[in-house]
């Protein structure tokens, strides 16, 4: 039967006793982690957030009515222990905090009963996920994802206090905004009082921060909820957290600035790492022609090299065709994978077709100096061995290649290159390396709707030196963008905004809005920008993707307390579910099933 606190206060978490405490009387309250009895004495695991403490329970120190409690504890039970800090009796535990320490208990009060849990709490849980979601309360209580989330309340701190002492004001913007289709899929939400007419969730602050910055708040900067109605993968959530910024009368380098030193301060409080500062800077050109991907994992080499001018015209059809129909053909060096069984090879050329490409080519050379290659006998010696060099190839080495448009290319092969150094072990989980990725094309043409769009989003400013580009050739501007990738994965992006009243009235021409479309969307904006607005620009980190790095964890789910699976529901609570007649009555919503719908 659970017991009343009264007259009980804690005096400590179970892990912040060490021996400079052995001695002192203390009260630890949590929960039961494992109960040993031995039968004259019960040694109990007591369990919180800061860890895990030995209790010890012998009879004739606590009387037999508390020992008799003591026995009855099962896993998950909530206790109240006062008791005396001794040094271990038995042999130390350098696996716990408390290790080499106990609590002798002089007393004891069960606050809580449990039923037996429907899995085991403990660390590294192999408890299928969708249990462990269902049951997220208990699973929450797992030492490791306690300190993920520990973790990630720290780096909010860190990032609060750092963002405060640069002159940034925290400022809180709405969350029931206007629907700006432009992006991904918004959520949408009725309003009762205006029947007819919705709301949407915001994809991200950034039409407000830009309004505080014309209102001359000069540093703005907020841990932002942002919702996104987009299929889910194991780095995306429907919701999540930014860390959003944005600041007026700067330029790119002023932004990347106070986002390395941040960077640099959030590693070193947090981790204990040191981040090397300046953190080098790519181009997206570059990035892509060497990396084949915006979000280069520059932990390891293996770099695309492009073999075009070699094979032009050669007597393999693959090749040159590929480059008459204005493609290119480029390959990556698996070093010393040269001895790759032929089951093997056929599997990369199984992934590179998951990405779109018609096959793989290859050369395998071997120790010994001979040649195994899909392609050799269509090719002359003198471009067989100018491949190989150009491919800075060695004996024991794998020459992979694709041929056919350019970013198809970029795409297969920048896969590829991860899927092999995960095979080979490249990607090292200690390793840290940062990269700024910058002058990102300012548009990108989509076939679907047969236009140009925005890479980033519509108030982009571009590098001044494309603006006269915008008339003759739109695809060859360059963004005043930049994004800020962390091993392989974009932690953050943002770009310096327009300002100017002309620039952005073309920009919105470009991209097939008329004046009023614009005005319709975007026109508080516009308005605003007609009463005098600085030159500005921001950044928003992914908070959750950045906890998840930090934490060495490849799931979003476990930096996130309530997470969504990838239907994006919550096992837990149920959501989303249907609603009562009631409420949709009153926002004069009709739930239709899909044949009524076709038949209307």
């Amino acid at each position: 039967m659970a017991e009343s606190m009264k007259g009980l206060k804690r005096t400590c978490r179970c892990a912040e006793l060490n021996e400079t405490n052995i001695g002192q009387t203390v009260t630890v309250m949590g929960w039961v982690a494992k109960n040993r009895n031995k039968g004259g004495i019960c040694f109990v695991d007591l369990r919180d957030r800061s860890g895990i403490l030995q209790i010890i329970f012998e009879e004739d120190k606590i009387g037999s009515e508390g020992f008799a409690k003591a026995g009855s504890l099962r896993s998950e039970y909530v206790i109240a222990v006062t008791g005396e800090v001794a040094a271990r009796a038995g042999a130390v535990n350098d696996n716990l905090a408390t290790g080499k320490i106990e609590v002798i208990a002089k007393d004891i009060r069960i606050l809580s009963e449990s039923e037996t849990p429907p899995f085991p709490v403990e660390e590294a849980s192999k408890t299928k996920e969708d249990i462990r979601l269902k049951y997220r309360f208990l699973d929450l209580r797992r030492p490791d994802l306690q300190k993920i989330l520990i973790m990630r309340s720290k780096i909010a701190t860190v990032t609060r206090q750092f963002l405060a002492d640069e002159g940034f004001l925290e400022i809180e913007t709405p969350i029931l905004v206007k629907s700006t289709p432009e992006g991904a899929r918004d959520y949408i939400v009725p309003s009762r009082i205006h029947p007819g007419s919705f709301y949407a969730l915001p994809q991200s602050p950034q039409l407000f921060k830009q309004l505080l910055m014309c209102s001359g708040y000069d540093r703005y900067f907020q841990l932002a909820k942002c919702f996104r109605d987009e299929d889910l993968r194991a780095d995306r959530q429907p919701e999540f957290t930014q860390i959003d910024m944005e600041l007026s009368f700067v330029d790119i380098d002023d932004v990347i600035d106070v986002n390395e030193r941040l960077l640099k301060r959030l590693f070193k409080e947090v981790l204990d790492l040191d981040i090397e500062l300046p953190i080098q800077r790519m181009t997206w050109n570059e990035a892509m022609n060497r990396f084949g991907s915006d979000k280069p994992d520059i932990r390891f080499g293996m770099e695309l090299k492009d073999i075009s001018d070699i094979v032009k015209g050669c007597g393999f059809g693959v090749f040159a065709g590929a480059i008459d129909n204005g493609g290119t053909v480029r390959g990556i060096n698996a070093n010393g994978q040269g001895a790759m069984p032929r089951k093997k090879i056929d599997a990369l050329v199984d992934f590179a077709k998951g990405y779109g490409a018609k096959g793989l080519a290859y050369i395998a050379l071997g120790e010994n100096g001979e040649i195994k290659s899909s392609f050799a006998k269509f090719m002359t010696e003198e471009q067989m061995n100018a491949i190989i060099e150009r491919m800075e190839g060695k004996p024991g080495d794998l020459l992979l290649f694709a041929a056919d448009q350019t970013k198809l290319v970029w795409s297969v092969l920048g896969a590829l290159r991860l899927e092999i150094a995960d095979e080979l072990g490249l990607r090292k989980p200690d390793e840290y390396k940062f990269l700024w990725i910058t002058e990102f094309p300012l548009f990108e043409w989509s076939d679907e709707q047969n236009r140009l769009l925005a890479m980033h989003h519509p108030f982009t400013m571009m590098m001044e030196e494309d603006i006269d580009l915008l008339d003759a050739a739109p695809e060859k501007v360059r963004a005043k963008a930049y994004d800020i990738t962390l091993n392989g994965v974009e932690i953050g992006g943002g770009s310096v905004r327009i300002h100017q009243d002309d620039i952005q009235k073309k920009m919105f021409n470009i991209l097939g809005f008329t004046d009023e479309r614009a005005n319709e969307q975007f026109g508080f904006l516009l308005n605003a920008f007609k009463y005098g607005v600085p030159p500005h620009a921001g950044l928003a980190y992914g908070l959750d993707r950045l906890v998840m790095l930090m934490a060495k964890t490849d799931n979003i789910r476990d930096v996130i307390a309530f997470p969504k699976v990838k239907d994006a529901s919550c096992l837990l609570t149920g959501a989303p579910d249907v609603v009562d007649e009631a409420q949709l009555e009153e926002l004069g919503i009709e739930i239709k099933s899909v044949d009524e719908a076709e038949n209307v």
